[in-house]
């Protein structure tokens, strides 16, 4: 059976940074498979992950893997188990999944197929912005409860007081036992930690159940109403000029931790952008415009290089990477023919505000005043 390891965390905790690093762990040969679930319509992590080392990507987006998109799971892993037969499957929640009800989906398709086990749930916590969420995200709280290992990560920015706070935090959860915490370097954590983790949670979950114990579930239909996410589309109506990198900066500076939980995009441009650390990623192509990802959270943002042509190196990969949807897709050539789209995941109330700031106050626009056509939607 293939076994299934669980990644979960609040938005922007650095959940796919600590995939990125364990992917460098791994043996030679050894097949690992990725299950994103991201809100949204562009398939952002999935174009970044299929430049390392991940054999196979699937991604489940505009909705939640634990409640509208839980029917979807079955094939996703279908997919990744028959094209990609890898040695593990690593699935990705988004930012507001509650790991309990995903755990028991898996163990569910696991009793009826017999193709999978789950290994594990591991729960991210980013320490220097535990504040931002702790006392209002019941999602927060329940990834941390619902967990078989609690990774603290960011904890090298904060004050030794800040990070005993959230140790303090996480035990008033009163879980016992206590769930096991590790620290992250940097948001890297040794592969013996993280793979063939004990399954308790499923199966105290599944106990529970056939005890007839039931905990509230209201969150599971619920706690998606704890952000709101805006689709932003900037398209050229004539040559390719790129996007001015100048009035994107403006907006990557504007929003408070508290308004703005996660900026994700695919942009053109032929100047090279700067990452809040002062770093500029080194252009792939050396004349005319090139290609970026951009990862923004909690004021901090980078930007990754990436080829012009959206096809994976490998022809498996490449056909692995075609995102699985609830609603409409967003096919690769869609990708390539915008100069930038990005979504954007607000607070709940935020983004009526921010639509009409990103269409009015110019922060996105193109490159030496060319005419574009920019549109920005309410998805969730």
């Amino acid at each position: 059976m293939i076994p299934i390891t669980i990644i979960t965390g609040f938005l922007g905790s650095g959940k796919t940074t600590l995939i990125l690093n364990l992917i460098s762990q791994l043996p030679k040969g050894y097949k690992l498979a990725l299950l994103k679930n991201e809100f949204g319509d562009v398939a952002i992590d999935s174009q970044l992950a299929s430049s390392s080392a991940i054999s196979g990507v699937q991604e489940l987006l505009n909705g939640c893997i634990c409640c509208n998109l839980v029917g979807q799971l079955s094939e996703a892993l279908e997919t990744l188990a028959n094209d990609i037969i890898p040695d593990r499957i690593v699935i990705e929640t988004s930012g507001s999944a509650f790991p309990a009800t995903l755990a028991m989906e898996v163990n569910r398709l696991s009793a009826s197929t017999g193709k999978y086990v789950l290994d594990g749930v591991m729960s991210v916590i980013d320490v220097e912005n535990w504040k931002g969420y702790e006392d209002t995200s019941i999602t927060a709280k329940m990834q941390a409860k619902y967990t078989d290992l609690i990774v603290l990560n960011k904890w090298e920015l904060v004050s030794e007081r800040r990070l005993e706070d959230v140790e303090d935090a996480i035990l008033d959860l009163e879980v016992d036992p206590p769930t096991p915490r590790s620290k992250s370097d940097k948001g890297w954590v040794g592969k013996d930690i993280v793979f063939g983790l004990d399954a308790k949670l499923a199966k105290g979950a599944g106990d529970e159940e056939k005890e007839g114990h039931h905990h509230d579930h209201k969150h599971d239909h619920e706690h998606s109403s704890e952000v709101e996410v805006l689709s932003i589309t900037l398209s050229s109506l004539g040559s390719k000029s790129g996007v001015d990198i100048t009035k994107l900066q403006k907006l990557l500076e504007e929003p408070t931790k508290d308004a703005v939980y996660r900026i994700k995009g695919i942009l053109y441009t032929s100047t090279p952008p700067k990452s809040s650390d002062g770093r500029f990623p080194t252009p792939l192509n050396t004349a005319g415009r090139s290609r970026y990802i951009l990862n923004w959270a909690f004021g901090r943002w980078n930007f990754t290089s990436v080829p012009l042509s959206s096809t994976a190196s490998t022809p498996a990969l490449s056909e692995a990477a075609t995102p699985l949807a609830s609603g409409q897709t967003t096919p690769s050539s869609q990708v390539e023919e915008a100069e930038l789209r990005l979504t954007v995941v607000t607070a709940k109330y935020e983004s009526n505000m921010w639509k009409k700031r990103i269409e009015e106050e110019g922060f996105i626009a193109l490159q030496g005043g060319t005419d574009g056509t920019l549109t920005v939607q309410r998805m969730l």
